[in-house]
């Protein structure tokens, strides 16, 4: 099912650093991954530790490297390239105690080209999982955010939605480079975006503070990508609806076909979502976090071995160099395997 996913993979070789190394889950997804040979795995903890959950778990980790960030040989390079990065924000004390954890410790083995890209949270919460990265892998070259987007599936349709989990409120220029890195992450998953900011009005039908901050940011996504197919301010029917369309902004591009929706704030993006999957019946696979110099991605603390597996395949192929990833049916075949795992992972729990 990943066919295509794993010859890439394999010709570029990848390694994933997992933050808890204990954890049943993670675990056995750590198993799977090695021994189907799809990724290199760095497991953090304390090897009797992690060994013996995986014994009791019966997985085999006989092939993932296990480094305990409390006794690692080459803590002193860590400590002073932190301390450089931190740029006197941090004493060496208060990094060494920062590297002790696993979360700090994962993102600069990451940062340090020990490992590729970082999955965490199934134990952390999203916040200690972000903070690191900002502080150390940092924004691309002309990004000022971190954002996240999820993809939602549903037999063949597929939209995307963004930001979830990560900005509260964002402000104008948040609102631009979320949609702009939201239209990206699509793409990746083989959506071609039609990118909708969502309001409660639709073209200055409705007045008020929210309003006017996504009407300007609308204008700036023209200006900053031409390209880039987006309409708003516009209410939700008015982007889904051909017919609402058609009387609320009749002649745009993409109102009534978008797929790729962006919310005013983190209140109507979060319950947005997961109307979507509870009631609509959509697969959520994600947050996929966006902006970041390296793949460092953001695992729910209810997630299962299944969706961690997933989440691992997706973020390696976030690393893969962009002239080596799969063509547009690879993609295809890619989401289809990430949704049907997870699909069936729910099954199981039910």
């Amino acid at each position: 099912m990943l066919t295509k996913m794993i010859e890439t993979l394999k010709k570029n070789p990848r390694t994933i650093v997992y933050t808890e190394g204990t954890d049943k889950r993670i675990l056995e997804s750590a198993h799977r991954l090695t021994q189907e040979g799809i990724l290199g795995v760095v497991l953090l903890g304390k090897p009797e530790e992690v060994k013996a959950a995986a014994k009791a778990g019966n997985f085999n980790i006989d092939a993932c490297q296990i480094i305990d960030p409390e006794n690692y040989e080459g803590i002193d390079a860590m400590v002073a390239e932190m301390v450089k990065l931190r740029k006197g924000k941090m004493t060496d004390e208060q990094v060494r105690a920062a590297l002790s954890k696993s979360n700090y410790f994962g993102t600069m083995l990451v940062k340090m080209g020990g490992a590729d890209c970082l999955l965490g949270g199934a134990t952390y919460s999203t916040a200690d999982t972000v903070r690191p990265a900002l502080q150390l892998i940092k924004t691309k070259p002309g990004n000022n955010i971190v954002s996240s987007c999820f993809i939602l599936v549903r037999g063949d349709e597929k939209i995307a939605m963004g930001d979830c989990a990560i900005n509260i409120d964002p402000s104008e220029d948040d609102l631009v480079e979320i949609a702009i890195e939201s239209a990206k992450t699509a793409k990746i998953f083989g959506i071609d975006p039609k990118v909708a900011m969502l309001s409660y009005s639709t073209l200055g039908s409705g007045k008020g503070p929210s309003v006017t901050k996504v009407a300007n940011a609308t204008k700036k996504i023209k200006e900053a990508a031409p390209e880039l197919a987006v309409e708003g301010e516009i209410q939700f029917d008015a982007s889904v609806s051909p017919e609402v369309a058609e009387v609320k902004c009749p002649g745009s591009p993409v109102a009534g076909q978008a797929n790729t929706f962006i919310f005013p704030d983190i209140n109507a993006a979060n319950i947005g979502y997961k109307i979507a999957s509870r009631l609509g019946g959509y697969t959520a696979v994600g947050p996929v976090l966006q902006g970041l110099n390296a793949p460092i991605n953001d695992l729910s603390r209810g997630c299962n071995a299944e969706e961690v597996y997933s989440m691992s395949i997706v973020t390696a192929a976030l690393s893969v160099p962009e002239e080596e990833k799969v063509d547009e049916e690879g993609l295809e075949a890619i989401v289809r395997a990430v949704v049907e795992t997870m699909l069936a992972a729910k099954k199981l729990d039910k």
